[in-house]
């Protein structure tokens, strides 16, 4: 048997989840740095590209996590995941500084996944 195989259906998920938020946060950011002198179509049709990755990893995790997670959970992890990619990628990709603004963003949605797998 794999590891893979071994895996709760939750840890499953977050994995397919963050691997799809890579792809997800270059799709529909990256352009803004790589791609700003050319036009929007091309931008968007290479983020399209792009985002057939996310999809082709995200539409496994819901439907892998569904098996024991509530919908309403399984869009609150997703939310609590891009926003732990997009802080790395907001700072380190894009050359942003780190604000404490997401600090408290992120506590509000650890809040959220608080509230949301309690019961």
């Amino acid at each position: 048997m794999s590891l893979w195989t071994e895996l709760p259906v939750l840890w499953k998920t977050v994995l397919l989840l963050s691997a799809s938020n890579v792809f997800m946060t270059f799709a529909w950011y990256a352009h803004l740095k790589n791609l700003a002198d050319k036009p929007w179509w091309i931008a968007a049709l290479i983020s399209w590209g792009i985002a057939l990755f996310e999809y082709l990893l995200q539409v496994p995790a819901n439907r892998i996590g569904h098996t024991d997670l509530t919908l309403a959970q399984l869009k609150i992890l997703q939310e609590a995941i891009t926003l732990t990619v997009f802080v790395p990628f907001v700072v380190f990709y894009m050359g942003q500084p780190l604000k404490l603004d997401y600090l408290w963003a992120g506590l509000c949605l650890l809040g959220a996944v608080y509230f949301i797998f309690r019961s």
